[in-house]
């Protein structure tokens, strides 16, 4: 199956609603397994022992397609289900979104209950910094001093990722998205007339 690069976000981040005086904290994590979901998770609930539940959604890898959500007590289909529209919605994967609820001695009733769910995980949602995960592929390329600043313009033009080795030659160590690399080598071909060597080395 090939890779298909998706949305994550850069940090925890965290947002808090109050309604009829039950107070909902929400935790937007990077995660990248289900073990890592699990300690967070326990994490969260040591954090937050006299909270009444810990409701949560997960989605990690590629289109979110492992995932997993719990209400944690509240009534069937108020709490996890909406956490994990909003994480869909918003496009995110490698992600564990977690609500905590206070409560605050007011019954809200199944669909404001649900609302709130969801308007509180998407307060953590719309604070999140994102970045793309892209399949990566890595290669070295050689180049004679005449033709670095050539090399150095379209490594930078297809986003590569590169450290430069000075010595008789030129070695750069590079990593560019597997999408870019072939067509990355051919141009630095073309460009140096053929001057410049490259070796892939593998995919990621």
């Amino acid at each position: 199956m090939n890779f298909t690069s998706y949305d994550t976000i850069r940090a925890t981040v965290t947002g808090e609603i109050t309604i009829k005086r039950s107070t909902f904290l929400a935790y937007l994590h990077p995660c990248v397994s289900k073990e890592q979901a699990q300690q967070l998770l326990e994490e969260l609930r040591s954090k937050h022992w006299d909270a009444v539940h810990h409701c949560y959604a997960w989605r990690i890898g590629p289109n979110g397609m492992d995932y997993r959500m719990s209400d944690d007590g509240e009534p069937s289909g108020t709490a996890g289900k909406p956490l994990l529209f909003a994480l869909q919605r918003a496009q995110l994967s490698d992600v564990l979104l977690v609500v905590v609820r206070y409560y605050g001695g007011v019954k809200l009733g199944v669909g404001p209950l649900a609302r709130a769910y969801a308007e509180a995980g998407q307060v953590a949602i719309d604070a999140c910094e994102r970045i793309i995960v892209r399949d990566m592929s890595r290669a070295t390329v050689f180049c004679l001093y005449d033709d670095v600043s050539t090399v150095t313009r379209t490594l930078e033009e297809y986003e590569a990722i590169f450290t430069a080795t000075y010595a008789d030659a030129i070695t750069f160590d590079v990593e560019v998205a597997s999408e870019h690399i072939d067509v990355l080598i051919e141009a630095i071909t073309s460009r140096t007339n053929a001057r410049a060597g490259s070796l892939k080395i593998s995919a990621e």
